[in-house]
């Protein structure tokens, strides 16, 4: 179904060796992640698995049949144990006597926690009742693009029929719920010998007796309407071929950054959003053919889908044959005011009297022609995850108009889906966000202890982070320690020397692809430098300035451009010295260019006030735990300036200040974040100092 790997059979990873050991719900949780490690069998968060296990009650000590299925919420590739609900067949079964119809199928929802069994606090799924009433052991409910490209065609029930013969049964639409499990478990009653059933705009059902038995049967299922798709759309255009050609991968990537934070800023008034761009070939595919525009207004069809993209995508005008960026940034501000308008005149036809009040009316998915697709949502992952949704909706799209006609998920079903009260509820069961969610960093010197304690710092309050640092290896290995505890999704580096114009420029157009704008930028980046005067060169003199003036200068312009495209505000931290404050023997060079940072920061607090941009300093001191520029000459010229060996200048500088307190890198981190967070939300041009206490750096 997709284009890179339509030819690539599906491989059965199920080994027997090791699942010979395992109990039933063992067996649930492998076949469920053997599953979910496929995209083209379940999207990310998409269908559940289920079996039907004989246990101890642990009140009678009788056994009893129980359910175990996947809970709300979960997702099938990364489950564990605790990711299923468990709950008494027999009071699931005994549900069937308290339904008093579709009206007030919602209420059934909350007759599971009821059900449960061994207090499982794992809330069950909406689709509880469907793997309930299958009368099999195992069953799986899968979202694949090929099923889903038969379900969403307009004749689904005929092609079904035509593929799968009377082995696959066909329901047609019907959102989720209890009735639908009904529906099913009188499909499997009239239909004893069918292993499965393909759900209209949904998905797919397959059942056995036995694990193994079932997960061999759902690839089999998938594979047959794979193979099938590809001899009837082999040699056929798809999507009625292309309109547009590809612009080349350098230039879409810089297409995209240029774009990226101009709608960041026109999306963010709710909350900050994060973007996330796309340009693999199916996406190209779609966004560059003449069917495009016909198809994306349709909508998806599958609800997974649907809650991940919203109604439909907003379409950028752009020509990759004559490209003109400032002309298309110039229409957009009118582009995402239309779809605004659109979703809430789309809210206002189909409210119901109990709907939840409308939501954030911003599109998800911006389809560029010649560039790709960028999608925007409230956190990295998400706005990832709904860009791999909308790839299976193109993917469904392309199979279904190549045999038949594409029909989207009708409106009003749309929108009982997107605004379901027990959706709602869902919602509202969400944690607060972090006080840094949504928010971008950028970080110099992040490979250092006060760069990488900084970015931690940000990322535990749920910010994404950009490192960036001229020493590759070790900013490699920052981030790979970043993202193992915060996640690949939030950590991303780029090497840059702050000294260079157009390398710096390029960090800012990684960090605008990657993440669609830049909130806060901490400039971080030093060296140290210590010689008297006499011997200071012109050289180290120069290097001092280059660095710690001139590279505070140019990643300091280059952000300023990024806030004033998005029009958010912005905060920047420079992370000077107390030796900008307070005169050191022996290191003029530093000294001044320090000083020089600290008026900087000066000047462009009163230039971004106006723009809502905060500019604030921290002056640390001596702080050598993890610290680059303690490295080498500078300790040992520190040392002998101060008469002490290595060993004994920690030592010294923490007996010189007034705390007696070493100073530490996450020390740093706090103040940084505090600057840059909303506490000080009221400050800038200020001077945290972090010195333990040094009177000649006080600032009054």
């Amino acid at each position: 179904m997709t284009l890179s790997t339509t030819r690539q059979r599906l491989e059965n990873k199920w080994d027997t060796a090791r699942a010979r050991e395992m109990s039933e719900p063992e067996k649930l949780l492998y076949r469920s992640n053997l599953l979910g490690s496929d995209k083209r069998i379940t999207n990310y968060g998409g269908g559940n698995t289920s079996a039907k296990v004989m246990q101890d009650d642990p009140l009678t000590g009788e056994t009893v049949e129980v359910l175990w299925v996947k809970g709300s919420g979960g997702d099938v590739g990364s489950i564990k144990m605790d990711g299923f609900s468990t709950l008494y067949m027999d009071k699931l079964n005994a549900l069937r006597a308290l339904y008093r119809g579709l009206e007030h199928e919602d209420e059934m929802v909350g007759y599971l926690p009821h059900c449960t069994f061994n207090l499982n606090p794992r809330a069950a799924s909406i689709d509880t009742p469907l793997h309930a009433y299958v009368p099999a052991k195992h069953v799986d409910h899968m979202h694949p693009d090929a099923i889903i490209a038969i379900a969403a065609s307009k004749d689904s029930k005929a092609l079904t029929q035509k593929i799968f013969g009377d082995r696959i049964g066909w329901l047609p639409w019907k959102k989720p719920g209890y009735e639908l499990g009904l529906w099913l478990s009188d499909f499997c009653a009239k239909n004893p010998n069918a292993k499965g059933v393909v759900l209209e705009s949904h998905g797919l059902f397959t059942w056995d007796d036995d694990a193994r038995a079932c997960y061999d049967l759902t690839l089999e299922v998938i594979q047959t309407a794979m193979d099938w798709f590809e001899g009837e759309t082999a040699g056929k255009p798809a999507f009625g071929g292309a309109k547009h050609q590809s612009l080349p991968a350098d230039e879409r990537r810089a297409v995209a950054a240029r774009l990226m934070p101009a709608i960041r800023g026109m999306v963010s008034g709710q909350q900050h959003m994060v973007g996330h761009f796309t340009d693999g070939d199916a996406v190209l595919e779609f966004v560059n053919a003449h069917e495009m525009e016909r198809l994306a207004a349709l909508g998806t069809s599958c609800p997974d889908h649907f809650l991940r993209t919203k109604i439909r995508p907003l379409v950028v005008d752009f020509d990759p044959a004559t490209p003109d960026v400032d002309a298309t940034l110039a229409g957009l501000e009118a582009a995402v005011a239309d779809y605004r308008e659109g979703y809430q005149a789309y809210y206002d036809r189909c409210k119901r009297a109990d709907s939840p009040a409308i939501r954030d009316p911003n599109a998800v998915v911006y389809l560029v022609p010649g560039v790709g697709m960028i999608t925007f949502a409230k956190d990295k992952a998400t706005a990832r995850i709904s860009g791999e949704f909308y790839v299976n909706a193109i993917n469904v799209m392309r199979g279904s108009d190549a045999v038949s006609e594409y029909c989207g998920l009708p409106e009003q079903e749309a929108f009982d889906i997107e605004y379901w009260l027990l959706e709602e509820a869902k919602l509202q069961r969400m944690p607060a966000p972090k006080s840094m969610a949504g928010r971008v960093a950028l970080v110099t010197g992040g490979a250092g202890g006060i760069g990488s304690a900084t970015a931690e710092r940000y990322l535990r309050e749920g910010a994404c982070v950009m490192l960036a640092d001229i020493d590759e290896t070790a900013l490699a290995e920052t981030v790979e320690a970043l993202a193992a505890r915060h996640s690949g999704d939030v950590v991303r580096s780029v090497a840059m020397n702050v000294t260079d114009e157009a390398a710096v420029a390029a960090a800012y157009t990684e960090i605008a692809a990657e993440f669609g704008g830049v909130d806060i930028l901490v400039s971080n980046a030093g060296i140290a430098s210590s010689a008297p005067v006499e011997e200071t060169t012109l050289d180290l003199w120069n290097k001092n300035m280059a660095i710690l003036s001139t590279g505070y200068f140019l990643v300091s312009r280059e952000a300023f451009k990024l806030f004033r495209v998005q029009d958010m505000g912005g905060a920047v931290v420079f992370v000077a010295s107390k030796n900008g404050l307070a005169a050191s023997p022996n290191a003029s060079a530093y000294c001044t260019a320090k000083a020089s940072e600290i008026h900087l920061a000066r000047c462009l607090a009163l230039e971004g006030a106006p723009v809502g941009v905060r500019v604030n300093v921290v002056n640390p001191d001596a702080v050598l735990k993890g610290s680059k520029i303690w490295q080498g000459e500078w300790l040992d010229q520190r040392a002998g300036t101060y008469g002490t060996d290595k060993e004994g200048l920690e030592e010294m500088y923490r007996e010189r200040s007034m705390l007696k307190r070493s100073v530490l890198p996450e020390d740093i981190a706090e103040a940084a974040y505090f600057l840059a967070s909303d506490l000080s939300a009221k400050s800038t041009g200020n001077i945290i100092n972090v010195d333990a206490g040094n009177v000649q750096a006080f600032t009054r």
